[in-house]
């Protein structure tokens, strides 16, 4: 088959990249690679010299003399003893060469380039590990790819000819792929596009592939939106057919439903969330009952009556995972008709709950607790501005209500924290944009009173439906269950927090394992409001273990409760679906569930959330490279929060913005990295930057396109 106007197809181009493989002492020109491949017109025959030269460009083949190709064979690497074989997982640097972090070995492990054999970040591999005298590090060779991480890459299409190449925005992809002129799927020169591999030669520099998706113009907002879902292999369409079936769910409640329901519709009920909040997942209950007591009911928007397992939105709920949140966004887990409409707890409507429902005392001391099925009637939406104005002037509507709820809420808090729980409370930035998506300014926000009041009665549902599951089985093998769990602090990286905030005078020295909430905790009240406040916050969360999905209870360290799981969120996290199956299953005295089922779930539904977060600190970070875009030439006192062998990163105090400082252009003296001491230092003045460190500098350059703001120091201007 001819391929007269599209260009070549892969099985040529193999065929081409074969010529050459099969005998790579010779050289070819273009018209006996055209012969031997069937490249018999004029156009086909100027497709197979492209192609050519896009190999020596490449570095798979090179010129041996004027007009003929040959392969450029590597020189064999020098002959090694292997030490063993393990597995591991790539970490990929920008310059192309890698380490593998596996737990068969102390040390991460380098790879250099040529020994990846095309792994790529994230891959888990199996390498040899080798002994060498050179330097005191291991190095590997990949000798299998047991799994890829993705295969999908988000970049811009530059246009040779007929044919293209994508070039990766992600700097862990050092590779360029090939794109053949029938594979650009009308891609334009310079658009962004979402690219798949489609083969890659064992021998062969570069792979190839096609565009899948053409996501648009760089520096519009969608397109760059899109692109970072579509990094994080996160969509960022929702399927229309899953529209039109949602469009089929009726609204309605009959009163067969309402009768198998504790019906909560006259009891006074309201929300608390953000101001720009569409989909209101829970609300609240309260009375006083005759007994003096408080009832407090916790109604979570009841999903699983809706959606149903196994059915077509349920397998797409459950791919998903979670909604994601970027900065200017939500990408819903569910049809919109659902999560904004049918579900939500919106204010006059009756809805259908699924909830825990607690007696208290006036000292916060449960007295009682029920779960199950409810219908509700919402009186009233509040926003959590809103809220905190009635706390502060205990003026407003349902004042008596919220205050006692408020009161209580402070009681758990401190409760909590007593019992060992961590006080991380971060500041979150957000923006202020236009319509076109562009930052017209930024702000933080912080937790008050009112986020308070929400947040202690959903750590209350959910760590009461934990208990429920987890301890309510005496002397029996215990249910399976969806819990959210959190290891103990990495010891490794506890040592180094010690250590390093030592340099600004504090001393973090637990006298045991229970005691390091505590101290993390007088840590981060000893830094509040101080210019070093997040960098410090930041190294502590990283000596954090993650908090994950898991059917095995280890507890909840940070939180200080031996049983804790997601029952609040079914709207946004499809673990909570997960949890309300099992709770009503167990309710009605049904068998354990099957463990595999749920564990699988539970490790994809960890991985998601993960991958969900790095899309939102993405979309941070890119609004602040924009955000900056016309500061350029202003001048920050600023604080360092890291050092590599490369630059300085400084974090601008005002505005908690990130910049680095090129080593190479600091040019009052010759900077080496201290690794040890994560510091850079001048080898003629000794002048040492040191983590911590504050410093003044000046914004050279906000480049979107690398996501990138570069520094000057004031003092190293030229």
């Amino acid at each position: 088959m001819k391929d007269k106007d599209k260009g070549l197809s892969d099985n040529k181009i193999n065929a081409i990249f074969n010529v050459f493989k099969s005998k790579p002492n010779q050289s070819f020109n273009y018209k006996q690679v055209s012969r031997i491949v069937g490249a018999e017109t004029d156009e086909e025959r100027k497709h197979v010299l492209d192609i050519l030269k896009e190999f020596t460009r490449q570095k798979t083949l090179r010129r041996a003399t004027k007009g003929k190709f040959r392969l450029n064979v590597q020189q064999k690497s020098q002959q090694r003893r292997i030490k063993r074989v393990i597995t591991g997982c790539v970490d990929m640097t920008a310059n192309g060469y890698a380490f593998i972090i596996s737990e068969d070995v102390e040390k991460d492990v380098f790879v250099s380039q040529h020994n990846l054999n095309h792994a790529l970040h994230n891959d888990i591999v199996k390498i040899n590990l080798y002994n060498t005298k050179r330097t005191n590090r291991f190095e590997g060779e990949v000798i299998e790819i047991i799994e890829r991480s993705k295969q999908n890459f988000v970049g811009k299409v530059e246009i040779s000819g007929k044919n293209g190449f994508l070039i990766p925005d992600s700097r862990q992809m050092p590779h360029e792929i090939f794109i053949p002129a029938d594979k650009l799927n009308n891609a334009q020169n310079g658009q962004k596009v979402v690219g798949r591999i489609t083969d890659w030669a064992k021998n062969m520099r570069s792979p190839i592939g096609e565009i899948v998706d053409v996501i648009g113009n760089p520096g519009e907002n969608d397109t760059e939106m899109h692109a970072i879902l579509a990094e994080y292999d996160l969509p960022y369409r929702f399927p229309t057919k899953l529209d039109l079936i949602a469009e089929h769910i009726t609204e309605n409640i009959t009163d067969a439903e309402r009768a198998e329901r504790r019906d909560f519709r006259e009891i006074t009920t309201f929300t608390i969330d953000p101001d720009d909040a569409k989909d209101f997942d829970d609300a609240l209950s309260f009375r006083i009952m005759h007994n003096g007591k408080y009832e407090v009911g916790v109604h979570i928007a009841d999903v699983t009556h809706y959606v149903l397992p196994d059915t077509q939105i349920d397998r797409e709920a459950a791919e998903r995972a979670t909604s994601v949140y970027l900065v200017d966004r939500t990408i819903p887990m569910l049809p919109e008709r659902l999560s904004n409409f049918i579900c939500s707890l919106r204010p006059n409507e009756e809805k259908l709950c699924f909830s825990a429902v607690f007696q208290l005392d006036e000292k916060a001391n449960i007295i009682s607790e029920w779960f199950g099925r409810t219908v509700i009637y919402s009186n009233r939406r509040f926003t959590y501005d809103e809220a905190q104005q009635i706390i502060e002037t205990r003026q407003g509507d349902l004042c008596s209500e919220i205050l006692i709820l408020d009161k209580l809420a402070k009681i758990l808090r401190k409760k909590r924290f007593k019992a060992g729980a961590m006080n991380f409370e971060r500041t979150e930035p957000k923006f202020i944009l236009d319509e076109k998506g562009k930052p017209l300014g930024m702000y933080f926000k912080e937790s008050k009173d009112s986020n308070n009041l929400i947040e202690e009665f959903m750590l209350l549902a959910n760590r009461k439906v934990a208990e429920y599951i987890g301890k309510s089985q005496k002397n029996k093998k215990p249910k399976t269950f969806v819990y959210r769990v959190h290891d103990t602090p990495d010891e490794t990286k506890f040592n180094k927090l010690k250590e390093f905030v030592k340099r600004f005078g504090y001393i973090l020295k637990p006298t045991s394992e229970e005691d390091i909430s505590r101290a993390l905790n007088k840590l981060m009240a000893d830094v509040k409001n101080k210019p070093e406040a997040n960098l410090v916050e930041t190294l502590a969360l990283r000596s954090m273990a993650k908090a994950t999905y898991s059917i095995d209870n280890i507890g909840h360290y940070g939180l200080a409760f031996p049983f804790y799981t997601h029952f609040t969120s079914p709207i946004r996290r499809y673990p909570d679906m997960l949890v309300h199956r099992l709770l009503a299953q167990y309710l009605k005295n049904a068998k354990s569930a099957e463990k595999n089922y749920y564990q699988e779930l539970c490790k994809h539904s960890s991985a998601m959330e993960q991958r969900a977060t790095d899309a939102e600190r993405a979309s941070i970070k890119y609004k602040m490279v924009e955000f900056m875009q016309d500061k350029t030439g202003c001048q920050y006192e600023g604080i360092i929060t890291g050092v590599t062998e490369w630059g300085i990163y400084v974090e601008i105090c005002e505005n908690k913005i990130e910049g680095m400082i090129s080593i190479r252009g600091m040019n009052d003296d010759y900077y080496y990295f201290d690794e040890e001491n994560y510091c850079v230092t001048g080898r003629m003045h000794n002048k040492k930057y040191t983590l911590g460190d504050k410093v003044r500098i000046k914004v050279v350059r906000s480049d979107l396109e690398r996501k990138q703001i570069d520094f000057v120091m004031i003092a190293d201007e030229s």
